[in-house]
């Protein structure tokens, strides 16, 4: 045998993994579904706490009275933001320096972080808990979709990404329910929940998962350290224009500077991406048409979503009047039929191509956010005017996102494996920033948070604007014509 920089000799469910010319093999267990459950586990906790925050954002801002619904919505943005800028670099440093370190240390310091955000004394104390967690969730999030792209054999690597991404659909479903009844107790408790599974999900990884490196992505360029700060302050600043915009004027010289800073911080990354030798965004990969539309198509369906979730949670509080566990039990619907419809589309996928079905699923969320729209008035009754609207955008979510991802990931060379993954997720996660910011934004404008004003406009305003991304979403998701 011709000596090569990394052999995997799989023996049943024994695998050997040479590192290199006259090095000794490593030997160790390999069972793929006790993988695909651990680094699932892992994205499901990172996932499972954004949802349960969500939940968790009225009684946090009931403990920090003084603080602008603006000011609060940087417990989630900041988290948001941190993490859509460092998963490209947490690839990188994955590829170069073993996926499963990178899992182990973001594992760690997402974990560790979590029990200084519950024993934080103060709001921007919690902001700041919350940038260390996105970091950690940004080491473990590529990590574990690379690990997958490498570790498994190339006829389950689709499956399991369908997998992993529904893993944070069943987060969905579980966080509002778990995070309304521990809120009960007090919000600190939500950042509690996370120790525990990540010191099992730790543990396990140690026992269960395979450490592979790949000495082409060792010997890579770092990563562009300046298109990093660059692309974060252009994301913050941005950000921090459309949640500010409301209350320092639109066209006032605060929100103009952001808008500012943001663009050419965005002209920098830009000229960095195109001559740095390891650009932050690999370049060679938006040359596969199908990445990259799916990537576009991600982008907008999360903002979509993002805006959706906090809106339909904030309206279920503060609209209807609905307890922290009475919003986690009406939620509840729409996420149970993520998963039920993301086996439908793998189903679908065999016999139509991807692009129709993620092009499908948008459409089905969209309808969702107009029915929210259309039923939405001053007396809100949860059955006839939150439910009907609320479940289909839970259909829609199971036939696009699982696809969407898989779309995306399913081709990726094993050396790119987790820069690649890490880009999809950027997308995933600069939705996530845009939805909030913009949901923000509009509610602020119109006044909906002020005596008198009447809150359903405003809902309704943000509903529409979510159908609109979501219809735009469906016509980017027929570029992804690749069959799964």
């Amino acid at each position: 045998m011709q000596p090569q920089a990394r052999t995997q000799i799989e023996t049943g469910t024994r695998t050997q993994i040479r590192t290199g010319p006259g090095t000794q093999p490593q030997t160790g267990t390999h069972r793929p579904g006790a993988v695909i459950f651990v680094l699932c586990l892992a994205g499901f906790m990172a996932m499972l706490d954004v949802f349960v925050v969500n939940v968790a954002f009225p009684a946090i801002g009931d403990s920090f009275h003084s603080a602008s619904l603006a000011d609060l919505s940087w417990v989630l943005n900041a988290y948001t933001i941190v993490y859509a800028a460092l998963l490209v670099p947490a690839g990188r440093f994955a590829d170069r320096h073993g996926r499963k370190r990178a899992f182990q240390v973001g594992l760690t310091v997402f974990t560790t972080a979590s029990l200084a955000c519950a024993a934080a004394p103060g709001l921007w104390w919690l902001v700041a808990a919350r940038v260390v967690q996105a970091a950690g969730a940004a080491a473990l999030t590529t990590a574990s979709l690379g690990l997958l792209l490498t570790v498994l054999p190339a006829d389950r690597r689709a499956g399991a990404v369908k997998i992993w991404a529904t893993s944070s659909s069943v987060a969905a479903a579980l966080g509002p329910v778990v995070g309304g009844a521990v809120v009960l107790v007090s919000w600190q408790c939500v950042f509690l929940l996370n120790l525990p599974v990540g010191v099992v999900a730790l543990v396990a990884a140690r026992r269960l998962v395979p450490d592979l490196h790949d000495p082409r992505a060792a010997r890579a360029t770092s990563v562009d350290a300046v298109a990093v700060v660059a692309l974060t302050a252009a994301i913050a600043a941005a950000a921090l224009g459309l949640v500010k915009g409301g209350d320092w004027g639109w066209q006032g010289p605060a929100t103009l500077t952001a808008f500012a800073v943001a663009a050419v911080a965005a002209a920098v990354f830009a000229v960095r991406t195109k001559r740095h030798p390891a650009p932050v965004i690999d370049v060679a990969l938006l040359r596969v048409p199908s990445f990259v539309w799916a990537n576009v198509t991600v982008l907008l369906f999360c903002t979509a979503f993002s805006a959706l979730f906090l809106s339909v949670v904030l309206w279920m509080q503060d609209g209807a009047g609905y307890s922290a566990i009475a919003t986690g039990l009406a939620i509840l619907p729409g996420p149970v039929s993520v998963p039920l419809f993301a086996a439908l589309a793998q189903r679908l996928v065999r016999r139509i191509s991807a692009g129709t079905v993620i092009a499908l699923g948008n459409l089905v969320f969209a309808a969702g956010a107009l029915l929210l729209a259309a039923c939405a008035s001053a007396d809100v009754h949860y059955w006839p005017q939150v439910l009907p609207g609320w479940v289909l955008t839970g259909i829609g979510i199971g036939l696009a996102l699982p696809t969407m991802m898989a779309a995306a990931t399913a081709a990726l060379p094993p050396e790119r494996a987790g820069t690649g993954s890490a880009m999809v997720n950027t997308g995933r996660q600069l939705g996530y920033v845009l939805g909030v910011a913009v949901f923000v934004a509009i509610i602020g404008t119109l006044g909906a948070a002020k005596p008198g004003a009447a809150p359903h406009t405003a809902f309704q305003h943000g509903w529409w604007f979510v159908a609109g991304v979501a219809a735009l979403s469906a016509v980017t998701g027929l570029g992804v014509s690749r069959r799964d």
